[in-house]
């Protein structure tokens, strides 16, 4: 039985991504609260509350690709509501950056996704609803509750009302084998891996295609792309070993440097992805799905102490 609440709901967003934002509130039926948020000429970020926040259940709706500022800006909205004395701080992030820097895999470097769970949480964030984090283990790092949303949900009801005759889903490395697997099963489909190995940061290699993909339809599956090179050469992959119509599908779309001229030269039909990063350029190959009602859905849960596990099915 759900509790109930009777705090105020307040919902604000910094400018990372504003048209995901505005879709939120829409959804959640609440317009977004006023607060200015400006550059200083020297690049200093300043933030302020221009209502009142005291005692509200305060959801900040902030994604965080680069550059660093949003990260910044989250930070700093953060620490403005909880000296505004709101009651309990979510922080709605839809994108996690830094969360392929999850682990020491070489000698001194940074675990930066730790590194930034410890500020969040330090700087007086109660909660954080994220979504398809890059290693879900990143939920560890945080000792503060983290609902971490699926983008299945919304693309697998996507994915159900189109032909998937003689389709089978590719996994593009083995850290993306799990998530595969589990679209195969709602989708009724077989599966594949692309074995890889990566030389250096956004390079990758085909190694050896494990699965039969010879005269099928592909869906290749990923939670984000960012220069999309892991992507075409997988593509490119699949269709001289024999695969017909090649689709993917990733959550994240950082689509950063060449990443939109490889999908359009590619031998990829399309690429879907959702809008917890805005694109900063269209291409007739990238279709556009939004998380928005997933997202508001999820808020409406946590404010009103309801279950939220029925959203984090895979």
């Amino acid at each position: 039985m759900a509790l109930t609440n009777d705090l105020p709901i307040s919902l604000f967003a910094g400018r990372s991504n504003p048209a995901l934002a505005r879709a939120i509130a829409e959804a959640y039926g609440q317009p977004l609260g006023d607060v200015t948020i400006k550059d200083f000429s020297d690049g200093e970020i300043y933030v302020r509350y221009e209502e009142s926040i005291r005692g509200t259940d305060l959801f900040i709706i902030q994604s965080t690709p680069p550059p660093a500022d949003n990260w910044l800006e989250l930070i700093f909205l953060i620490d403005a509501a909880r000296r505004a004395s709101a009651a309990r701080i979510t922080a709605v992030i839809p994108y996690f950056g830094y969360a392929r820097q999850d682990r020491k895999d070489q000698p001194r470097v940074s675990i930066a996704a730790k590194a930034l769970a410890n500020i969040l949480t330090t700087t007086g964030v109660d909660r954080v609803l994220t979504m398809d984090l890059h290693a879900a283990q990143i939920q560890g790092f945080f000792d503060i509750p983290v609902d971490h949303l699926y983008g299945s949900a919304i693309f697998v009801e996507h994915l159900r009302r189109q032909a998937l005759e003689n389709t089978v889903v590719v996994a593009p490395d083995v850290g993306s084998l799990k998530m595969a697997r589990a679209y195969a099963k709602r989708l009724g489909t077989d599966l594949a891996l692309i074995d890889k190995r990566r030389p250096q940061q956004n390079v990758a290699e085909v190694m050896h295609i494990i699965g039969e993909v010879e005269g099928r339809n592909v869906l290749l599956l990923d939670d984000m792309v960012d220069t999309a090179g892991t992507l075409v050469s997988a593509a490119q992959a699949l269709r001289n070993a024999g695969a017909l119509d090649i689709r993917a599908a990733a959550t994240h779309a950082l689509l950063s440097g060449p990443a939109f001229d490889r999908i359009e030269n590619s031998v990829i039909s399309q690429v879907l992805v959702t809008d917890t990063v805005p694109l900063h350029r269209t291409s007739e190959k990238v279709g556009v799905i939004s998380v928005a009602e997933h997202f508001a859905d999820a808020i409406r849960r946590i404010y009103s102490d309801e279950s939220v596990s029925t959203l984090f099915i895979p």
